[in-house]
């Protein structure tokens, strides 16, 4: 199969980026029939990244398997924000960590970090494994704060929580590549998208250490009421925001 004919049929299932994509898909490809097999899926509706595996994430290549959260490039806000905030030799604790991307880029862009990561979703616990433990990270599996260590209370100093917030009525209106391949529990933040972001932050203190550091992200919209979310449980928060990549991001330090 040409090049043409990629762009062609990938143009013609409404890609939009259908040249760069062509790009990606033609040198995943290790032959003819698994392009032609790997161009159907795309064209099919999967996400590019669950088509040929990986996602190009602040520079690092994350490991994405199908049926995983997808890492967005706004999150590189968030993440950027983290690795900011992270001294030499920080214990980071990657929450709700999908594919663990957070975690893999503090690990990769902080001198001696020590990244924990934890998902309740068995598939990406497996897939955050392959891309954190390898560079020295660990990954737990369970809800939120429940699997990690005892120890680490108290001692945290930048979390990030990339909590669902997208209010439940409203995944139905996201692009069909999220909402039919991506797992519901990491789209689906409750009535107003912030039923998690509640839940992180109530236990958040517990786990900080004294000037440690809450980074989550939200939408535009929902800044006002995710700072309201995050104020009154020992935490000081400010808004971040980044025109470029539209994002919002919430930085709440423990008092």
């Amino acid at each position: 199969m040409s090049d043409a004919t990629v762009v062609t049929r990938l143009r013609a299932a409404g890609c939009v980026f259908a040249e760069e994509e062509a790009e990606m898909l033609l040198a995943a490809a290790a032959g003819p029939a698994e392009l032609d097999a790997m161009v159907e899926r795309r064209a099919a509706g999967l996400p590019l990244e669950h088509v040929v595996g990986w996602a190009d994430f602040a520079g690092l290549r994350i490991e994405v398997d199908s049926g995983v959260f997808v890492p967005r490039r706004r999150t590189e806000f968030l993440v950027g924000q983290a690795v900011g905030l992270a001294r030499p030799g920080a214990l980071c604790v990657d929450l709700c960590c999908g594919s663990g991307a957070a975690g893999a880029v503090l690990l990769s862009a902080v001198d001696g970090a020590e990244v924990y990561a934890s998902d309740i979703e068995p598939a990406a616990v497996r897939c955050a494994r392959r891309n954190i433990e390898p560079r020295g990270g660990r990954v737990v599996e369970g809800d939120l704060f429940a699997p990690l260590p005892d120890a680490l209370r108290g001692r945290v100093e930048v979390l990030v929580a990339n909590v669902p917030y997208v209010p439940t009525e409203e995944v139905v209106l996201l692009p069909p590549e999220a909402r039919e391949h991506e797992p519901l529990i990491a789209l689906d933040g409750g009535s107003d998208g912030l039923d998690v972001l509640r839940r992180v932050a109530a236990e958040a203190a517990d786990w900080l250490a004294p000037g440690g550091h809450l980074l989550v992200e939200t939408s535009e919209r929902q800044a006002a009421r995710a700072v309201e979310a995050v104020s009154g449980h020992g935490l000081t928060p400010r808004l971040v925001t980044s025109d470029e990549l539209y994002a919002t991001v919430v930085v709440s330090t423990r008092r």
